[in-house]
Formats: structure tokens, sequence, C-alpha cells
């Protein structure tokens, strides 16, 4: 048995934005994935296990270890990998890194929403935080919208002057508001608890992508973004019970869970309705979309051997 074994170089060299936004949409054409995650502690680290398996598509199990000193050592804090499973015989097809598929499927699936629920004459594009999933969403966006102009805010003006010093066609915003109001398209990754983006800073048309939030106690925008706008995201379930974006809102009243338009397996209904109304998508990046973008690494390397 032959274990195909993909680097993060070798597979940045074979993937593109767009073809992953593709297999997104054939990925929720088939049965919902079943999912499950599992965590073991031992003191401050941890190992995170998610699994998914989609009839049709295979299995997967991404696992992640969170060793919070290891920067002090010289090593990141975060490791793993994802091992991808054979559908048909439940043999191991191939072992792929997990940065490369966190990366993909992370910005890919804000793509993936932006291209349908974004105006398409969008030409002005808004990253809030300069992380590495910011320099993501800066390739993704740049792809999907190559005309766009970019502007970068966050917390610590130098990490934000240093970001747009490393892309073109990008600047620094020193202003929060005033950036949020100047973009047709505010994308947001940061790590916040308390709301950093007002919606009464949005204006008709926007489309506003939440990436940041993956507990149940953080949030990246207010009751006033939410109740303004079209909500949507990429899994309800996933997403709606799990993640303070969503679960503070719902459980104090302020949305309900009729006013969550969609996510990707209802395709007729996850779209812009008019030019005028706000989009907000919220990004919970569930186990399926790693398998998917896992599935989709593959595929693209077997297809350029």
């Amino acid at each position: 048995m032959t274990i195909t074994q993909i680097s993060f170089e070798q597979g940045e060299s074979v993937l593109d934005w767009h073809a992953l936004a593709q297999a997104f949409d054939a990925g929720h054409k088939l049965p919902k994935a079943e999912i499950t995650d599992t965590f073991l502690y031992r003191g401050r680290d941890t190992l995170l296990n998610r699994a998914a398996w989609i009839d049709g598509l295979g299995l997967a199990v991404k696992s992640a270890t969170v060793f919070p000193g290891n920067p002090s050592n010289g090593v990141p804090m975060i490791n793993g990998g994802v091992n991808l499973y054979n559908d048909v015989t439940g043999m191991l097809d191939a072992l792929v890194d997990f940065h490369l598929v966190t990366k993909w499927k992370t910005a890919g699936d804000s793509l993936c929403a932006a291209l349908k629920l974004a105006r398409r004459d969008s030409r002005k594009i808004l990253i809030v935080g300069a992380g590495t999933v910011g320099r993501s969403l800066r390739a993704a966006y740049g792809t999907g919208f190559p005309d766009a102009e970019f502007r970068v805010w966050n917390r610590t003006a130098a990490a934000g002057e240093k970001f747009a010093d490393d892309f073109t066609n990008t600047t620094f915003a020193p202003n929060l508001q005033d950036a949020v109001q100047w973009a047709d398209i505010i994308t947001s990754a940061t790590m916040s608890t308390d709301p950093v983006i007002k919606g009464a800073w949005l204006r008709a048309g926007q489309h506003l992508d939440l990436i940041g939030a993956y507990r149940p106690d953080m949030r990246e925008t207010d009751d006033d973004a939410l109740t303004r706008s079209r909500i949507f995201v990429d899994s309800l379930d996933t997403t709606v019970d799990h993640i303070g974006e969503l679960k503070i809102p719902l459980a104090q009243g302020v949305i309900h869970k009729t006013d969550i338009v969609a996510d990707y397996y209802s395709p007729e209904r996850f779209q812009r309705e008019t030019d005028e109304e706000i989009t907000l998508f919220k990004n919970g990046g569930g186990a399926h979309l790693d398998l998917m973008t896992a599935k989709h690494i593959l595929e693209a390397w077997r297809a350029q051997l």
C-alpha cells in the first residue's frame, strides 16, 4: 500500500482558490457529514481530534496538538496532521500537512461565501487582523476579486503596517470605523471576545465575513450588525450552538434561528437578493470542510504527477 504524503510546499504548488471553492460546492451536494471532536489534556497541553465522514467522499481525522510552552523553545505552539482515508476501503490514502489544510480550508471557506454573497462589483476590501489568517485571506480574496484595493487594520499598528508592506495594492488603515465605512467587503480574523466591528458603521450593500470567533465566549461583531444583516453560515450544525458570534445573541433573543437564511447545504437560498442588503457570513470551519479540503489537495496533487 502506497500512502501519499503531501507537505505544505508541495500542496501550495498545485492549489488554486477558485478550484477549492468549486470543490466545496461539489462536496455540499453529497450527504451531510458525520462529525465528531474529541479532546485530551495534560496540564496546559491539548490534543484535539476532529473527524468527519462524508459518504461518497471519504473520511478524515485532523489532529491538532496545542502546546503553549513551545514558542519559548523556538517551536510552533500548534502542530498536527491530517489522515485521509478511502471511502470505499477505509485504507489510509494520504497524510496531509496540518497547516496546509487549515490555511486553505479557512480562507477558502470565506472566499466561497463571498463569491456568492458579496456584490460582484466589490472593489474595496478590508482585512481586520494582520495575523496568519489575515495573510491567507489576502491571497484568497486577491484571487477572487483581482481588481480590488485592500486595506488592513490591526490593533498593533506596526504589524498592520508590516502586513501592508508585504503585499501590493494594500495599505494600512489606522482607523477601524473609517475603514469599515470605506469597504465593500469586510473580512475579520481576530481573537476578540468583545465585538470590534459595530453594526452602526455598516452601510447598504456591504458583505461582512467573520472568521475569528470559534469559542462560545467569542464575538467579532455586535448585535446591531446581526439585526441589520441577512445572516448565513457555512454549516448550521457546527456554528449555531457552538460559537459565541451566534450562540450568545440567540440565547439573549436578539436573533432567532429563523433569522439564519441558509448554509452551504441550501445553495438555492445561499445568495444575495439585492444590491442594497447587508450580508453577513459566519465562517465556522467544521471538520467536514477539512475533509473536503484534504481530498481536493490529494486530487490536485495526483493530477500533476
